[in-house]
């Protein structure tokens, strides 16, 4: 199930990395940053660029999903199984208002929903905690380290690896 914090660092940021893996069990990691909450049992994200997360979804329904508060180093690892609901099917139109309302400008690029049913919902920490560092530390470290990053790469592009 979905507790508060798992359900308030999902709607916060959004982003989570969902990992599949392919018939012949090759990982794949993939960011979607649509995610939403439909039930203390479901969630979901709008497919956009997702064709080997697609793909893996059809032939191993079995995901993780990883979210994560990049300020304090507190997460959550879900664990599920996923489906994909495409524009042409029937669940779409009554799919499509809780992620149109969000992300309107993003809705011509949907090709349609993964949703994914929780087998499991854990919580993840950073190690620093064992230490006795609080998420106060953390989010004052973090949040200097992202101002520093913003005045070293301001105006940078993404560049092919």
């Amino acid at each position: 199930m979905i507790n508060k914090f798992a359900r308030d660092l999902i709607e916060h940021w959004h982003l989570g990395f969902v990992a599949t893996a392919d018939a012949d069990g090759n990982p794949n990691v993939s960011p979607k940053g649509t995610f939403v909450i439909h039930d203390e049992t479901t969630i979901g994200f709008a497919e956009m660029r997702s064709p080997d997360t697609l793909a893996n979804i059809a032939v191993r329904p079995q995901v993780e999903v990883n979210f994560i508060d990049i300020l304090t180093r507190r997460g959550v690892l879900i664990k599920g199984e996923a489906s994909f609901v495409p524009r042409d099917d029937a669940r779409y139109p009554s799919l499509r208002p809780t992620y149109t309302n969000r992300w309107p400008e993003l809705e011509p690029m949907f090709s349609g929903f993964v949703i994914i049913k929780l087998l499991s919902c854990k919580p993840l920490a950073t190690p620093s905690y064992d230490l006795g560092v609080t998420s106060e530390d953390l989010r004052a470290k973090w949040v200097q380290r992202v101002r520093d990053i913003n005045i070293i790469h301001k105006g940078s592009e993404i560049e092919e690896c």
